[in-house]
């Protein structure tokens, strides 16, 4: 048969026209910029390709919230997160295939308008989001999930830890704070504590490993959103023997600096261990998580906390560590604190969060992204959980 070049075309293009999508170019945020006009507030989303979005509300506190498919951010870390209706936003992956951006909102409004504007000149298109202020009223009967809201994943009932087996070295759990589309605390020079949360769990991971006596999981390995009872529900499951939640604050004032390390208690040991709880126990609401329904998957995790023997040996890998870190990092001055974390109400799991500065303070910032501080703190809380379990002859 005559072989024919022009048909031979036809079938290459066709071929390449359906090609599947991950050979196509990721699609990338540029930029997110904020408008206050006499009459609305305007979010402006630049983007390398056109979009499909939805968008929903949700109240008490107000937030808007937007959902797109999968997306590299490469937003500048200067850019503006406040102004008009919007209180503050964040962005980021909030679970597979799925980005988020949560707009807080200073009062009741309402999304008026919502457009994606086509590529043209110098521009790439544009996602533009118009907010008016509203009633309370009015905001409320527009409450609605998409009709593909996927619901976030149940916890699992409590029933016995999963058992390690005699052969087996004793497991590590280690929980990077924050990710996806919540940053947790932003540094002086931008940077996200859910960055510095999952670069020093990564080193500690190593730090352990190196030391070949323990076995190590990382309840997330890149920057994605997981709810806070989930990260629970991944310690027990796996059997965890200890559980480390890594952290950095901020505060208003940048001269406050230091670390500490809470271990579980109803009652906070002070008024600053508890406003941090508070804080920290607010992620699943500020990534836009809608908790109400799940009352009886919650309450399936708020389990009793006066198991004495838990708690009692999470303060005790506290008191092996703050010494291995105080050699280190500033340390505050009561480095051994107690509130009620979310993350730390495991039944069964010796557990610690450990605060490793602030970001807001210079020094601690600089001392958090220096390559050579995280390995030499990775290495000392290697260490104190070496000591921890020789202690517990594991």
């Amino acid at each position: 048969m005559k072989f024919n070049i022009r048909y031979f075309l036809i079938l290459l293009t066709g071929a390449v026209c359906f090609l599947p999508s991950v050979a196509m170019a990721e699609l990338v945020a540029r930029d997110i910029r904020i408008g206050v006009h006499r009459d609305k507030t305007r979010l402006v989303l630049d983007l390398s390709g056109t979009v499909r979005h939805q968008i929903f509300a949700l109240a008490d506190p107000y937030r808007i919230v937007v959902d797109l498919p999968d997306i590299s951010w490469q937003v500048p870390a200067a850019a503006r997160r406040q102004g008009g209706l919007i209180a503050g936003l964040r962005y980021g992956q909030y679970q597979t295939g799925n980005a988020r951006v949560v707009l807080d909102l200073t009062g009741p409004g309402l999304v008026v308008k919502s457009v994606i504007i086509p590529a043209s000149g110098n521009h790439g298109p544009r996602l533009v989001i118009d907010i008016k202020r509203s009633t309370r009223q009015a905001f409320l009967a527009k409450l609605r999930l998409p009709p593909k809201q996927p619901r976030p994943a149940p916890a699992p009932p409590v029933t016995a830890k999963t058992k390690r087996t005699p052969s087996q070295k004793p497991l590590v759990v280690i929980d990077p704070g924050h990710g996806g589309v919540d940053p947790g605390a932003i540094g002086i020079s931008g940077i996200f504590e859910k960055r510095v949360s999952l670069g020093m769990a990564r080193q500690v991971r190593k730090a352990i490993l190196k030391r070949g006596r323990q076995r190590v999981r990382l309840t997330r390995v890149r920057d994605s959103f997981i709810p806070l009872r989930r990260r629970v529900a991944i310690a027990r499951s796996a059997g965890a023997d200890l559980f480390i939640s890594i952290h950095a604050d901020s505060i208003a004032n940048r001269r406050v600096r230091g670390g500490g390390i809470y271990t579980l208690s109803e009652n906070a040991s002070d008024k600053e261990a508890a406003a941090l709880a508070a804080k920290e126990n607010r992620a699943d609401l500020i990534a836009g998580l809608n908790l109400k329904g799940h009352d009886d998957e919650v309450t399936s995790i708020l389990i009793d906390l006066t198991q004495r023997e838990t708690m009692n040996y999470s303060a005790n890998f506290a008191t092996t560590l703050v010494p291995e870190l105080r050699q280190l990092i500033h340390m505050r001055r009561k480095p051994h604190r107690f509130a009620g974390f979310v993350v730390l109400k495991a039944p069964d799991v010796p557990s610690v969060l450990i605060e490793l500065g602030y970001l807001s303070n210079r020094q601690d910032e600089r001392m958090l992204t220096s390559p050579k501080s995280r390995a030499a703190i990775a290495a000392a809380i290697a260490r104190a959980v070496d000591n921890y379990f020789k202690a517990q002859k594991l």
